[in-house]
């Protein structure tokens, strides 16, 4: 009886230290006033800063939407620039708060580095690019060329693998950033560049003569891209991992930034729980009724987000494909809010 107190006692505290934790990050954001996010140092699309300063880019709206969902205003955020190398250490070491920052989720970054891929906003899989002068059609064709490609990323071990696997040679031309990439690949330094074919499509565009250059049809991976926070703070996680399916959710339902407020009225109980007009769950972890309903209203749901920034008829120019909803035939598909 007493031992069972005893290991009662214990476990209690232990549950305990472990709630404490997992708020640490909520109440440090909620504290300072401004939630520090990790992204690109510049990826047209994805995460740009304008000629203001001003942050723009489908992974940056993702950061404006958890800051809307935590204190009702998008602005409230710092953006940190991180490379392939920097971005993980920045984030364990607490530098950041979360990672928005086209990284793929893997075992090894899982498991080994400690980190929570909390979803995937963005199924890709890496190409590459080459010059047309080159005169190459295919990826099977690259024997022997040099090759630019971001240290500290998985497209490394994707590229030896690859070549590898079919007998071919390379070259690798080591760079850090995109913005090194784009000088070196238009100054001829490296026959090719490869990374995950949506980050070769806004590379693309941001060229001299786009037509000049073309993405080659072999993809060689899978890169599941999506936000990343540290183990063990599973609230903060919590946060982040349902603020962006609330936006896949908005999709779903038809709610849009447009239609937001008409639709806080609606009958549908789908609806009303995720606009917070029904239910309790921001309470459930600590953000206020209308948290959800702040982070679609702060820049659109996901299509909306997608569109805008990366979608046809913008510079990147991407299609959904494998990003479109699971109605549409593509892999983006909410857990329920309820």
């Amino acid at each position: 009886m007493k031992q069972s107190l005893i290991l009662g006692t214990a476990l209690g505290l232990s549950l305990g230290a472990v709630g404490a934790a997992s708020a640490a990050t909520l109440d440090d954001v909620k504290a300072r006033g401004t939630l520090k996010c990790g992204v690109n140092t510049g990826l047209a699309g994805f995460a740009a800063p304008d000629a203001s300063g001003q942050w723009h880019g489908f992974d940056v709206d993702l950061c404006y939407a958890i800051s809307a969902a935590i204190f009702g205003d998008p602005t409230k955020v710092e953006f940190t620039p991180t490379t392939g190398e920097t971005r993980f250490t920045a984030l364990s070491s607490g530098e950041i708060d979360v990672l928005v920052r086209n990284s793929t989720w893997t075992f090894t970054r899982d498991v080994d580095l400690k980190l929570d891929f909390v979803g995937v906003n963005y199924y890709d899989g890496q190409g590459f690019i080459v010059s047309k002068d080159l005169g190459v059609t295919s990826a099977n064709e690259l024997d022997g060329a040099t090759v630019c490609i971001q240290t500290g990323t998985t497209t490394e071990l994707n590229l030896a693998d690859f070549f590898s696997a079919n007998g071919l040679s390379y070259q690798p031309v080591p760079i850090q950033t995109e913005a090194e990439a784009r000088q070196q690949f238009l100054a001829s330094a490296c026959d090719a560049y490869t990374t995950d074919a949506s980050g070769l499509a806004a590379a693309r565009a941001t060229y001299p003569s786009p037509d000049d250059y073309v993405i080659l049809p072999e993809i060689i991976s899978k890169e599941p891209l999506g936000p990343v926070v540290r183990h063990g703070d599973n609230d903060w996680a919590d946060i982040v991992r349902w603020t962006f399916y609330a936006l896949v959710e908005a999709e779903e339902l038809g709610v849009t930034q447009a239609n937001i407020d008409e639709m806080k009225e609606s009958e549908n109980p789908e609806v009303r729980r995720l606009l917070g007009t029904e239910g309790n769950l921001g309470a459930m972890f600590g953000l206020p009724a209308e948290w959800s309903y702040n982070a679609i209203k702060a820049n659109g749901n996901y299509g909306e987000i997608f569109a805008a920034n990366i979608g046809e008829g913008t510079p990147s120019n991407l299609a959904r494909g494998l990003n479109a909803q699971w109605k549409d035939g593509g892999l983006m598909y909410s857990p329920p809010f309820r």
